[in-house]
């Protein structure tokens, strides 16, 4: 009789078991709301999973997200939206290890303090104003995941006060600060403002974005494209610490770099409207204000993001200005700086003659000599990769650009990373090495 009840109840938590299972992938199942709402955001986003396993765990994060946003969107009296953006598929946890970078070793080395001048009177300040609508705020620019906010936070400051002086909008290079600024920078890692607008100032100018491209990850400085200096300032000013006041007299300028937190939930899922938080003054991103407003009895700093135009309100965040904290909301008072600029730009360099690869050889202009034969140390004789700042492959034979710089000769790829050949970034196009016939030719195209 005991081994029927036991029989009995083994079958019970079986049945019971199996019943939930059910329920789950019923939730989850492809005629579900949420993943059927799933399945369209993947498409709106370009979204592919390496696995079915690894799909399912997306969806019970997207199906977690979206609760949250409902929960908020349901409060009539919040003067922000949320919504399922392309973060959706990403835990809390993850958006905070991979979307932020202002990095707190980096303040405390030591912040340099300069007394500020030139601000507008408080008396003379608009009641609004959007520096987007004066033309001295370039495109919305994707960090990635890597966590150099602080380069965007900086190139967007020295974009606009170089656009107030010389009437001229350059989009400039993240990617040089990324890989060259390393006092006390750590690309990727992160790092502060400051040290971004001292690099410039000491390396007397800045490159373009055009000619030194954003590639979301660190690489060796390319000493070349560090020596093209398009755009430079002359010093920079920190804002008061926690001095609102001074802070809207600053932005009345120009564009003004500021740390904030970045890293809550609701701020990661940011649709639209005035933030308002919570948030805590933890800083941990980096951002530009480029204006401020009022909406609906609410004042707010126009903040530009670095996470895509996909993000917030194509890019950007209106965040709530006089809180009645000093820090501000989410510490956006408390680290705000920006660049100064009186002296105009050098003149453009001159055009690019030949690449000289030693005494007596060359490559013609714009391509980069590849060395074919070396002894002890010294190259016998040089091939010519047809593109400039290439990266030479180790057979001597081939070439990659700077920006795919690893030599996958066995597939005929040039790639940006060394860790995967398959991976969708690979540039299925290599470049081409061209050889010099005979020591003659060489003589006589460096001759003539």
């Amino acid at each position: 009789m005991k081994e029927n009840n036991h029989y009995t109840t083994l079958r019970i938590c079986l049945l019971s078991l199996l019943l939930l299972l059910f329920n789950l992938n019923l939730c989850l199942s492809s005629t579900s709301p949420v993943s059927e709402l799933f399945e369209a955001w993947c498409k709106e986003h370009g979204k592919a999973y390496s696995s079915e396993r690894d799909k399912l765990h997306r969806l019970k994060v997207f199906q977690d997200n979206f609760d949250f946003v409902a929960r908020h969107n349901s409060n009539e009296n919040s003067s922000y939206a949320l919504a399922l953006n392309a973060f959706a598929d990403l835990t809390h946890h993850e958006f905070r290890s991979s979307r932020l970078g202002l990095s707190t070793a980096a303040v405390n080395v030591g912040r340099p303090r300069f007394a500020g001048s030139g601000l507008v009177d408080d008396g003379d300040v608009p009641s609004s104003l959007d520096w987007r609508e004066k033309g001295a705020v370039t495109r919305v620019k994707d960090q990635g995941s890597c966590g150099a906010c602080w380069s965007f936070s900086a190139t967007g400051a020295i974009e606009g006060i170089n656009k107030i002086v010389t009437g001229s909008l350059v989009s400039l290079s993240e990617q040089e600060l990324v890989d060259c600024d390393k006092t006390y920078n750590d690309g990727c890692g992160g790092g502060l403002m400051d040290y971004a607008f001292q690099f410039v100032i000491d390396n007397h100018g800045i490159d373009t974005e055009d000619d030194y491209p954003y590639l979301g990850q660190e690489r060796t400085c390319n000493k070349q494209k560090l020596r093209r200096h398009m755009v430079t300032i002359d010093g920079y000013v920190d804002v008061p610490a926690n001095n609102e006041k001074v802070l809207l007299q600053a932005v009345a300028n120009q564009p003004v770099s500021v740390g904030i937190s970045g890293g809550e939930r609701a701020f990661q899922l940011y649709s639209k409207g005035v933030f308002t938080g919570p948030c805590s003054a933890s800083l941990d991103h980096a951002v530009l204000v480029v204006g401020y407003g009022s909406q609906k009895g609410v004042d707010y700093w126009i903040v530009k993001n670095s996470w895509g135009s996909r993000w917030g309100m194509d890019g950007y965040v209106y965040m709530q200005r006089n809180s009645g904290n000093a820090e501000g909301l989410c510490g956006i008072n408390m680290l705000p700086s920006y660049p100064t600029k009186t002296s105009p730009n050098p003149p453009p360099p001159p055009a690019p003659g030949p690449t000289r690869c030693d005494l007596f050889t060359h490559c013609s202009e714009g391509e980069t000599c590849c060395c074919k034969s070396r002894f002890i140390g010294i190259c016998l004789s040089w091939n010519c990769c047809g593109l400039d700042s290439a990266v030479c492959c180790r057979d001597h034979q081939h070439c990659c650009p700077h920006e795919y710089p690893v030599c996958d000769t066995t597939s005929n790829q040039c790639l940006k990373h060394s860790d995967n050949f398959t991976e969708t970034e690979a540039l299925r196009k290599r470049g081409s090495l061209r050889k010099q016939s005979s020591w003659h030719s060489i003589l006589e195209g460096w001759i003539l």
